[in-house]
C-alpha cells in the first residue's frame, strides 16, 4: 500500500472523460489513499463524456488544499467548466504555491492554465489544447508522461496505464 496515509483531491463537473477520473481513483484508492472528489455540489451526480455517473464526495467550497497530499485532475470537458470557478483555481494555486504534485491529463491542464501556474513547466496534454498551454507559459511535449517538479502530465486515456505509476511512485517517495 504505497500511498497509506496520503490524501488526494479531485474535481468532478458534468462531461469529465470517465477512464481518468475513474481508473485513477480506483488505482490510489488499491494503493491505500484517501480520495476526495470534489464538485460544485456535494452528492451531486455528474454524468461523464460517456455517461457513466458519479455523485461528488464534497464542495469545492469546503475543502482545504492543506488537508491534501495531491490535486489529481481529470479531462474531458469538465476542465473548461471548471476553470471558471475561482474556488477551483485558488485552490490550483494553493497547491503550486505549497509545491504539493498537480497532475492532469488530456483537457484537464486548462486549469492550471487558468491558475497561470504553468510558466516554464514541461508537460504534456492532448494535442488540441497545445496552444492554450503553451501561451500559458508551459513548454509541451509530445509524450506518454511528463514529469517536472511537482507536475505530472499526460495525453489522453491510453496513457493511463503509466501515468497512475508516475503519481504513484512520486507520491509514495514524498
Amino acid at each position: 500500500m504505497k500511498l497509506k496515509n496520503k490524501k488526494i483531491l479531485m474535481f468532478v463537473a458534468d462531461q469529465y472523460e470517465d477512464l481518468e477520473l475513474l481508473y485513477p481513483r480506483i488505482r490510489f484508492l488499491e494503493e491505500g489513499a484517501l480520495v476526495v472528489v470534489a464538485g460544485e455540489k456535494q452528492g451531486e451526480t455528474y454524468k461523464g463524456v460517456h455517461g457513466y455517473p458519479f455523485i461528488a464526495d464534497a464542495r469545492f467550497d469546503r475543502v482545504d488544499a492543506n488537508d491534501f497530499d495531491a490535486l489529481v485532475l481529470a479531462g474531458g470537458y469538465a476542465p473548461d467548466k471548471l476553470r471558471r470557478s475561482s474556488r477551483v483555481l485558488d485552490l490550483t494555486r494553493t497547491f503550486n504555491e505549497q509545491k504539493k504534485l498537480i497532475a492532469f491529463i488530456c483537457h484537464a491542464g486548462w486549469i492550471p492554465a487558468s491558475a497561470d501556474i504553468l510558466k516554464g513547466i514541461h508537460c504534456t496534454s492532448v494535442s488540441s489544447i497545445k496552444d492554450d498551454l503553451v501561451h500559458a507559459g508551459a513548454k509541451w511535449e509530445d509524450r506518454d508522461v511528463v514529469s517536472d517538479k511537482h507536475f505530472i502530465s499526460s495525453r489522453f486515456p491510453e496513457d493511463l496505464p503509466k501515468y497512475c505509476p508516475a503519481i504513484i511512485e512520486y507520491l509514495s517517495k514524498k
